[in-house]
């Protein structure tokens, strides 16, 4: 009875240790599985650098019309969104005072004309002459003293007269004389200075009364405003009868046929770039990235930033890109024809610092590491300068985190059918 037992135990021993064996030698039989992962060649080709910043459109002009006098708006002759043109006068402000005082001005002018004729025409001629009148009647005057006392002398020889009507002769000659001088001097200093002190005053009144005149129809021009562009009308606060505050614009004006993406970069990176040069602007809503050109490069660098501000032009003629709008800018700096590229997702950094790649080597399809030397790089690639060729299977998609000698399968998933058949069949 106790030796049944026993013999029974053992021989479910045997059959467990067997089953065991079994097990083991099928696991060290099964094959390691593979990680899929998508690799290919690198590849020689043009590429080019990359400059990415974000910017906000803006107009290529505006102008903020504000009113240089403080009167109430008369009347608003365009709507907004309205195309305008260069002198098109777009606002008009009470101005009846201004004109009456322009009037009143001109008046003045006239006046002023007149006076400046009369001036120049009859008083200074009429000095003038005066002037000239006294001198020819001091001249005679003097002409007679001078007769009068060469003949009493010749009557004094004579005996006829006394030597005291003589003397009375020579004092009127010298006083004669006396009258003479002073006509000449006179009638000089009315041709030098009293004539041109005239004139000049004459003239400084017209000219006065002119600038007051321009003054007053400079006042009245301002209360028409013009667009001194060719745009768009794109705001208009007020309404007619209000009176603007200070310094607030009352229409603006913006040119919408191109707009502008103003890029702040930085200094090495403009070096690469010149004026006409292209780039990609991806804009909200837009599915495909728009061209545009390089307008402007800053000759100087911006004092706060130390970066460069570049202007990109983006065309837009049929209005459909909005001011204001924040866009993505990818501007094309210099191009390396014969770069040996990989795709960006292939890069590896390492924890010492350096750039790896993981390469499919040999026939045992196992991940290998290979340091490179990275050169430009963009979103999209990266030049390698050294480490792989074109003859190198590197994995560009699924080897993040793989160790070494891992083994992969390139082009899709491992399929694992027939192992779900076997272990079917084991059971």
């Amino acid at each position: 009875m106790t030796r049944r037992p026993l013999v029974a135990l053992v021989g479910i021993l045997s059959i467990c240790s067997a089953a065991l064996t079994g097990c083991k030698e099928r696991a060290e039989e099964a094959p390691e599985p593979n990680v899929a992962v998508q690799a290919e060649h690198p590849v020689v080709g043009p590429m080019s650098e990359e400059i990415a910043a974000d910017a906000v459109l803006a107009p290529l002009a505006q102008a903020a019309l504000v009113p240089r006098i403080a009167a109430p708006i008369k009347a608003e002759l365009v709507q907004r969104g309205a195309r305008v043109h260069k002198g098109e006068v777009l606002v008009t402000l009470e101005d009846r005072d201004l004109r009456g005082a322009a009037q009143d001005l001109k008046g003045g002018l006239t006046q002023a004309q007149a006076a400046y004729a009369t001036a120049t025409q009859a008083t200074i001629p009429e000095d003038v002459q005066k002037a000239q009148l006294d001198l020819d009647q001091a001249k005679a005057n003097l002409d007679v003293a001078k007769r009068t006392v060469e003949e009493r002398k010749r009557l004094l020889e004579q005996g006829a007269i006394a030597g005291r009507d003589v003397d009375t002769a020579v004092a009127a000659a010298v006083q004669a004389q006396a009258a003479y001088d002073t006509a000449v001097k006179h009638l000089a200093n009315v041709q030098k200075t009293t004539q041109q002190a005239s004139m000049d005053a004459a003239q400084g009144q017209l000219i006065s009364a002119q600038g007051k005149l321009e003054n007053a129809e400079a006042q009245v021009s301002f209360a028409s405003l013009a667009s001194p562009i060719d745009g768009v009308v794109t705001d208009r606060p007020f309404y007619p009868g209000e009176t603007p505050t200070a310094g607030a614009p009352v229409i603006t004006v913006m040119d919408t046929r191109s707009l502008l993406a103003k890029l702040h970069i930085s200094q090495g990176a403009a070096q690469q770039l010149k004026v006409g040069g292209s780039a990609e602007l991806t804009i909200p809503g837009v599915e495909d990235a728009q061209t545009a050109t390089i307008a402007l490069i800053s000759p100087a660098l911006d004092p706060g930033s130390t970066t460069v501000e570049v202007w990109l032009k983006l065309a837009n003629e049929g209005g459909k890109f909005k001011v204001g709008t924040p866009v993505h800018a990818v501007v094309r700096g210099h191009t390396i024809q014969n770069a040996l590229q990989v795709p960006a997702g292939a890069i590896q950094p390492g924890e010492d610092g350096t750039t790896n790649v993981l390469v499919v080597g040999g026939a045992d399809g196992a991940a290998h590491k290979k340091a490179v030397k990275a050169g430009l790089r963009t979103p999209e690639k990266v030049q390698i300068l050294s480490g792989v060729s074109t003859s190198d299977m590197v994995i560009t998609e699924g080897g993040y985190g793989l160790d070494e000698g891992t083994k992969v399968k390139i082009g899709g998933k491992e399929e694992k059918g027939g192992d779900v058949e076997d272990k079917g069949s084991e059971k």
